[in-house]
């Protein structure tokens, strides 16, 4: 990318989108933290949860594949626009049936949204990097934390004070329906910016599109979902491990998540100043490294407050996977990276489903201690692919060379 200076219409877009970042992430973790309490107002066995929890990813997954094809005759910003009320009301309805099928149904909308929502979302994002010439991907990422934060607080208030589903999630749902809708307006994408400067897409743009190769894309694939391995250990396991193997008391066990959280929020806000001054590659390596680290002290923990510091390495250490690695996907496929994320989207919950059960099962037939040491040797695998993270132009094997310009401002 070349340095230069945004227009007014690219900061409103990147304002616009930072806020759709953060009412997804508000939206998500007001599901994800009251699950229980879903469980109980519709009675599902502690059998059946998982095929529940298991198919939002896998319909997620469905998502992201649809939407590759969607794109290419609707813009990614109409996509998201429709999607993100979509998941919204969806919330709404899981809070608020009351039989069985009624709460299948909503999941099951909720998935396939939600999949639509994440890879049209990253799409902008990229596309928006892309125009603004530097490294900005990391702070639409901390916006979906900073909207994490806040949805998991409404939900454990709600939860202290006894507030039903319902009660809790429609002023929300009716709040945030509206921002987002009205913040779109703002979106830009780049089927919206060849609109606006009268361009038609070019011969080898169509090409490009055509050309996603996913021998190219595998190993950000592979490195997407060990980070999401390692992200669904903490959420699934943290309060867990901390009770169970660390002896700590209930209230302690349920801040790693909140530490975890907080840790990833600011290490979103300052990433992409690191990675304009020192590279994606670099950044991505010390990121592994301490998140690798986090999962060693987490292992090795003698006590409580030791496991903690393990945390709070994970959340500064995780937090830059996943940003940058829809950017490299970007960078890689420059005239095709919609199709790109995509793919690379579908990951994300190829790591959801195979994290939290695989700790499971390791911790039950071994023990939780070296269960950690899985999550952690995935993710240290990263540091092999991390020159696929590289700003340089790299020839392969048909000769031709695509662009994988520096996103240094």
């Amino acid at each position: 990318m070349t340095d230069t200076r945004p227009t007014p219409r690219l900061r409103h877009g990147r304002a616009s989108l930072a806020v759709s970042f953060f009412v997804q992430g508000a939206v998500f973790a007001l599901l994800v933290t009251r699950i229980p309490a879903l469980q109980d107002r519709y009675e599902v066995s502690d059998g059946l949860l998982p095929a529940f929890l298991a198919a939002v990813p896998i319909l997620a997954g469905a998502g992201s594949v649809g939407t590759e094809h969607l794109v290419k005759r609707v813009r990614p910003g109409l996509v998201l626009r429709w999607a993100q009320p979509v998941v919204s009301v969806a919330l709404l309805t899981a809070g608020s049936g009351t039989a069985l099928w009624q709460l299948a149904l909503a999941l099951a909308v909720f998935g396939l949204s939600v999949g639509a929502l994440d890879a049209s979302m990253n799409m902008l994002g990229v596309t928006l990097q892309h125009a603004y010439g530097r490294s900005i991907m990391l702070g639409f990422h901390a916006a979906y934390s900073l909207g994490g934060i806040g949805g998991a607080s409404l939900a454990w208030a709600g939860a202290h004070w006894d507030v039903s589903l319902p009660v809790l999630y429609a002023p929300l749902v009716a709040t945030l329906v509206p921002v987002a809708l009205f913040a779109s307006r703002w979106y830009v994408d780049r089927a919206g910016e060849q609109e606006k400067d009268g361009k038609q897409e070019s011969p080898e743009d169509e090409q490009a599109s055509a050309a996603v190769s996913m021998k190219l894309l595998l190993p950000l694939c592979l490195v997407m979902s060990f980070a999401y391995i390692g992200d669904s250990t903490v959420s699934n396991w943290s309060a867990k491990y901390l009770e169970d193997v660390l002896h700590s008391s209930e209230q302690l066990a349920t801040v790693p998540y909140n530490v975890y959280m907080v840790t990833a929020l600011l290490g979103r806000t300052f990433g992409d100043l690191g990675v304009r001054r020192f590279g994606a590659v670099a950044v991505v390596r010390v990121g592994t490294l301490l998140a690798a680290g986090g999962f060693a002290v987490v292992a090795a923990a003698p006590e409580a407050w030791v496991g903690m510091l393990g945390f709070t390495l994970l959340g500064v250490g995780l937090c830059v996977l996943v940003p940058q690695t829809f950017a490299a996907a970007g960078r890689l496929f420059p005239g095709a990276s919609d199709a790109a994320i995509a793919r690379l989207n579908i990951f994300n919950y190829v790591g959801f489903l195979i994290g939290s059960p695989l700790v499971g099962a390791l911790g039950g037939a071994w023990s939780y201690r070296g269960a950690m040491l899985v999550p952690m040797a995935l993710v240290l695998a990263t540091l092999w692919y991390a020159r696929s993270f590289a700003s340089t132009p790299a020839r392969y094997g048909d000769g031709h060379e695509r662009s994988r310009t520096v996103d240094v401002g």
